[in-house]
């Protein structure tokens, strides 16, 4: 009596979560998604249906219900899947993506880039082509995304954008003139790489609005060290902030 008793809930609880992901067409679920039910009732419940092949399990907790259409069983949109990857660690465009958000190229990239302050993300979420930068420094987590993809594109010296060099030096003064901006990205230039932070005076200082910022990105530089200034290599105030020469 008493297992027939315990096996009635757990038989409920099963039909009820069959029947919300029925209803629910093609969708992620988490187990966040059936608070009002008993956790590990629902987890084996979706246990079950996954192994049955009714959904499909992404992650630890993560399904999806796809559908099926002219060309195969649906596929979990890449935004939302990154989205939900992401949840409690900011995730940012890198690379071409970067660029693209910035204005420095029209071009997308086939594989997803990524950049994150988290030190791992969940593989299969994201997809097996993408590419992620992890462990940016934890300063990334207040920065918007233009903001961080503006540091990606300093990391890499200007090489992702498609414009000539002095437009993308003039592309690169004007989004640091936008309000607050160079001073945002001055305040949390100690975690950068020597370069960015180099990059960031020498760009600072044909902007010409905040001193104190660019005097205290020079003084972080070790005098003795010279940076590849890529694309950037064309300010006329590169060799003084430490560039390499450019080969001919």
């Amino acid at each position: 009596m008493a297992s027939s008793t315990l096996k009635a809930p757990s038989s409920r609880i099963a039909s009820a979560v069959r029947t919300r992901i029925e209803r629910g067409g093609e969708r992620l679920w988490r187990l966040e998604d059936f608070r009002d039910l008993p956790f590990m009732a629902v987890a084996q419940a979706l246990s079950r249906l996954a192994r049955a092949g009714q959904i499909e399990r992404l992650s630890k907790g993560t399904y999806y219900r796809s559908r099926q259409t002219a060309f195969g069983r649906s596929r979990p949109n890449p935004a939302s899947i990154q989205r939900l990857a992401g949840r409690g660690k900011p995730l940012f465009p890198a690379g071409i993506a970067a660029a693209n958000l910035l204005g420095f190229t029209t071009q997308t990239s086939a594989r997803g880039e990524l950049a994150t302050s988290a030190s791992s993300l969940p593989r299969k979420l994201i997809g097996p082509d993408a590419v992620i930068h992890t462990r940016r420094p934890a300063t990334w987590k207040g920065l918007s995304e233009t903001d961080a993809a503006f540091l990606d594109f300093l990391r890499r010296a200007g090489r992702t954008s498609e414009l000539s060099p002095e437009a993308t030096i003039r592309r690169a003064i004007s989004l640091l003139s936008e309000t607050g901006r160079y001073l945002r990205l001055a305040g949390i230039a100690e975690t950068e790489p020597p370069r960015v932070r180099a990059l960031l005076g020498a760009l600072g200082e044909r902007l010409g609005n905040h001193p104190k910022a660019v005097s205290k990105l020079r003084e972080s530089l070790n005098p003795l060290s010279r940076f590849d200034f890529g694309v950037f290599a064309g300010l006329p105030n590169a060799r003084a902030w430490q560039a390499k020469e450019r080969r001919p």
